[in-house]
C-alpha cells in the first residue's frame, strides 16, 4: 500500500464560473505525483446551527428543502453574512426562526457537510437558558417550530428519519457532552 508523505494539491490557477449567494470556481490543481487535474467546487458564506434546549428538549424547525424534494426536521441555521462571526449568525438564526434568545452560548465545533465539492463551514453551538419572544422569518421562508425530547432525536437518527447533516452532527456531539 502506497504511503504519500505530503496530500496537498497546488492551485495552478482559478476560474469563476458562477457568483450569487453561493459560487462555483473551475481550478486546475498541480497532485501529488507531478499531473494535472481540474476540481470544481462551490464556494460558500460559511453558516451556524443552533442546538437549543428549552423545557428539557431540543428546538427544532420543519421545513420543504427542494434539492432533497422533502420537509426535513433541521436545527436552526442559517448562512452567515458578510462580515458576521459564527456565533452572531448563531443568535441571528434562533430568534429569527424560533423566536428564542439565550443566555448561554457553548461551541460544539466545526462541520464541513460536504468537503469534496464545497468549502462550507458550520459552526454548531449548543444554547441554553432560552426566553422566547417574536420570530422574524424571511419573506420568503416558512418553517414550523417544534421542541423534541432528545432520547427521540438519537432514535430518529439511527433509524434514518433525521437525514440532516449538521442537525446529526450537533445532537450526537451534545449527547455525548451531556
Amino acid at each position: 500500500m502506497t504511503h504519500y508523505s505530503k496530500l496537498v494539491e497546488k492551485k495552478i490557477k482559478s476560474e469563476k464560473i458562477y457568483r450569487g449567494v453561493t459560487g462555483f470556481n473551475r481550478d486546475t490543481v498541480k497532485l501529488v505525483n507531478g499531473k494535472t487535474a481540474f476540481r470544481e467546487y462551490m464556494l460558500h458564506p460559511g453558516a451556524s446551527a443552533v442546538l437549543a434546549f428549552v423545557d428539557g428538549k431540543v428546538l427544532f424547525v420543519e421545513q420543504f428543502r427542494y434539492p432533497v424534494d422533502k420537509v426535513t426536521l433541521e436545527l436552526p441555521a442559517g448562512k452567515m453574512k458578510k462580515g458576521q462571526s459564527p456565533l452572531a449568525c448563531a443568535k441571528a438564526e434562533l430568534e429569527e426562526e424560533t423566536g428564542y434568545t439565550a443566555d448561554t452560548w457553548t461551541a460544539l465545533g466545526d462541520f464541513h457537510p460536504t468537503a469534496a465539492y464545497c468549502d462550507e463551514k458550520i459552526t454548531l453551538y449548543l444554547a441554553t437558558g432560552l426566553h422566547q419572544g417574536e420570530r422574524h422569518l424571511d419573506e420568503d421562508e416558512f418553517l414550523n417550530v417544534m421542541a423534541v425530547p432528545m432520547e427521540e432525536l438519537i432514535a430518529d437518527i439511527m433509524a434514518g428519519r433525521i437525514t440532516d447533516g449538521k442537525t446529526q452532527a450537533a445532537i450526537l456531539k451534545a449527547h455525548y457532552l451531556l
